[in-house]
Order: C-alpha cells, then structure tokens, then sequence
C-alpha cells in the first residue's frame, strides 16, 4: 500500500487493495488519509484526485507514526492544534480512534472521544461476550452500552460483533437497543460494515448446496414416489 506501506494487514480495518490508476492502496487508508477527498463511485471504483494522493503521499514521507516510528504516516489526528500521526494499521495499538462514517476522522489516544456515560459498574465487571473482566469504568479497551448501561464489552468483542452482524443487525448483545447503541459505537471506532449478517450468507450459501429431494407437483408421475431422487439429473 503507497499510504501505510505494508501489505499484510488486517483487511477489516484497512479495507481490500485497490489497484487504480497507477493508485495501489488500501481502500480505506485511502479515505483516512489526510488531504484525500476519496469516495465511492457507485460501480465498484473509486473517485479521486492524483494531486492530492500525489501531496498526500510527499507530506506523509516527512512525517513519523508514533506506533511504529517509521515514516509515511499519512493520517494525522483531527484536534485542531496536534500534528500526532500514524498509519492506518497501527491505530489500534497505538489506542486511536478510528471514525468508519462521515469524514472518516481519526483521533490520537490523547484526543479520542470518550464514552459520557454515568454508570457506577458492578464490584468486577466482565465483558458479555467474552466473560473475561474489563475496566471498572469506560476506556479505550472496555466500553459499555449507552442505553441499558450495565452491558459492558472489550472494544475488541464489540468489533467481532459489528463485523459478523453488519449494520443492519448490530445491536446491544443484552438490551438489542440500535438507537443510541449503533452512534454511539461509530463514534467510538467501531467499524460497522453495511452488510448482511454473517450468519445469512452462511446459510444462503448452505441452502444453495442443498439438493431438492422431494417432488413438489400437484400430481406425481415418479413409479417411486415423491420421495424418490435420482443421482443425476
């Protein structure tokens, strides 16, 4: 990838290799990139300006991410006043936050947002999807559901979640709230794919190696029955 300069990454987080007019990056270091006005076109490509990917890619060669301190950091921090940067791949180590929606803006660990959540957690909480324990109060690694606010989870539970249910299916795992849940999570760094489940697809493709074995007309012709299946044909 010209804007994070690694090739194996975590492809939920950095979207897939986009190879575009003389262009190979990943899609979504694509839209994170400061100074890229990139966005879909309806047709599976891409619309963007090489002067900018051209000035993106200069300005990021003279800047060090602060994750891995190599050079071609090509996002910056979006609080006006810090020049904190870093590469698409290494946010989430280096504990930024990740906007997947709107302006696709990026925030350092010091200037991410956080939950504004009143809620006084059990002695030892623990993450619902996991059961393992997670912070006594909201943090960059342990968040807790806005609406019921006693559903706590590790960022990296929630994610797993946002990625198998999609956005049309994400919801609370304990209230099922989507209301106040799903803005609250995109604002946190939650990537929410506009999919279908993953459960769907699984059984979509399932029902599609099934073989029909029952002949479903209003009069049967078959000497063996409605039940009868044949190997081929």
């Amino acid at each position: 990838c010209m804007l994070c300069r690694q090739a194996q990454v975590n492809p939920d987080a950095c979207g897939e290799m986009l190879h575009q007019q003389g262009v190979r990056a990943h899609l979504l270091c694509l839209f994170f990139a400061d100074g890229i006005s990139a966005r879909l076109d309806g047709a599976g490509g891409v619309v963007m300006f090489h002067e900018e990917v051209e000035y993106a890619l200069e300005k990021a060669a003279r800047r060090e991410c602060f994750v891995c301190q190599q050079s071609g950091a090509s996002i910056t921090c979006r609080e006006t006043g810090c020049d904190v940067s870093f590469h698409l791949p290494c946010a989430t180590r280096g504990g930024c936050v990740t906007q997947y929606f709107g302006l696709y803006r990026s925030f350092c660990r010091e200037h991410q947002p956080q939950q504004q959540v009143e809620v006084v957690p059990e002695e030892e909480p623990s993450c619902l999807i996991c059961m393992d324990p997670v912070d006594s109060q909201p943090s960059y690694r342990s968040m807790v559901c806005p609406a019921c606010q006693h559903a706590w989870f590790h960022r990296e539970c929630i994610q797993e979640q946002a990625l198998q249910a999609g956005l049309l299916r994400f919801q609370c795992p304990a209230c099922r709230d989507q209301n106040a849940f799903l803005p609250e999570m995109l604002n946190m760094g939650i990537r929410i794919p506009f999919r279908l489940p993953s459960w769907v697809v699984q059984e979509n493709v399932e029902e599609l190696g099934e073989r029909h074995r029952r002949c479903d007309a209003s009069e049967c012709l078959c000497p063996g029955g409605r039940e009868q299946a044949e190997q081929e044909g």
